[in-house]
């Protein structure tokens, strides 16, 4: 199986920017949460019309003149974001800190993949995937890509014990990743026990539920009383930051990955002379896909379970009811 495994280069293409590739008849989707909000309560990047969607896979159903790496029938996935290739974070390598910030399904011009075709503009960034990689894990691509950038911002040490603070589908994709660095503890946060037990069966050593323990004061006990090293706040709820800020230890690392539907307060003086915390944020998965893919085919990171619902694509609405819902679902997918 390995000696079949796809290099994990994006594709290049030396046409002019009209020119576009076209990538599959078939795309699949997981639903993303944070997506739906943004559409429903109109945020102001979102420029509409568009077609959403930044996580998809799918295969080569056509290719433009002078694109190459890529053939009929491949199968595919795409980053998130099309840098535009010419600002400063572009040209200095950090391509997704890109000025234009254009990413699938919230520009006019980059159309997402709940569709069944999507054009892949010139400066798209795609990745092959193994033919034989089960869907339920292949449409885990580009979530765990930014759980793995995540974990990979928390410079995890064996050391160090580690709290994960949301176990939606990119919390999960972090205790995953997290798994691989072997720290001396990790702790798995969130409102839902069903979720939870996704976490433990991912390698989460211990779980807490904030709704039934004071979880600031659970991780000072597993702590003597310091607080844990790591702090990394996956659920979009300022109240978990709060909890954080209160959870992690003097000099830790506290890694801020969500978005945010309303303003998070807090004492800012905590981060400084209260305990010279280091606080890192998370952007998007730059340099994360060859990395993910390969760790997902060969099952160092676990998917198993995190997709639990699939819907047609007419079925659409269905699916993002459920999606929003919670708490009986991990990750949501359309397929056409």
């Amino acid at each position: 199986m390995n000696k079949n495994r796809p290099k994990h280069k994006p594709a290049i293409a030396t046409s002019e920017p009209s020119r576009l590739t076209s990538l599959s008849g078939r795309l699949e989707n997981p639903v993303n949460k944070s997506s739906i909000s943004f559409i429903r309560r109109k945020k102001p990047y979102l420029e509409t019309p568009a077609v959403g969607g930044h996580e998809f896979i799918g295969h080569v159903a056509a290719v433009g003149e002078g694109v190459s790496g890529f053939g009929l029938g491949d199968r595919a996935a795409a980053e998130q974001i099309v840098p535009c290739g010419e600002c400063r974070f572009c040209l200095g390598g950090e391509y997704t800190m890109c000025t234009r910030h254009a990413v699938f399904g919230f520009k006019h011009y980059v159309n997402g993949g709940f569709a069944e075709y999507a054009l892949m503009p010139k400066n798209a960034r795609l990745y092959k995937i193994p033919e034989d990689m089960p869907l339920t894990s292949a449409v885990l691509i580009e979530p765990y890509a930014c759980s793995y950038h995540a974990v990979d911002r928390a410079r995890i040490t064996s050391e160090d014990i580690v709290v994960i603070s949301g176990c939606g589908p990119l919390g999960l994709g972090m205790v995953t990743a997290a798994k691989l660095k072997k720290p001396a503890k990790l702790i798995s946060l969130d409102m839902f026990d069903k979720r939870l037990e996704h976490a433990r069966l991912l390698g989460a050593d211990i779980t807490i539920n904030p709704s039934k323990q004071n979880a600031a004061e659970e991780i000072r006990k597993l702590t003597e009383g310091y607080g844990c090293d790591v702090y990394i706040e996956a659920t979009g709820h300022p109240s978990s930051v709060t909890q954080g800020l209160d959870a992690i230890r003097k000099n830790g690392r506290f890694v801020e990955f969500s978005l945010f539907s309303e303003p998070v307060t807090c004492n800012w003086t905590v981060i400084g002379d209260g305990k010279e915390l280091d606080i890192y944020g998370v952007s998007l998965s730059p340099g994360c896909f060859p990395a993910v893919i390969d760790g997902i085919y060969s099952g160092k990171l676990n998917t198993k379970g995190i997709v639990t619902h699939s819907f047609r694509l007419e079925e659409f609405k269905a699916a993002f009811d459920v999606c929003m819902d919670g708490r009986e679902n991990v990750k949501v997918m359309l397929v056409p």
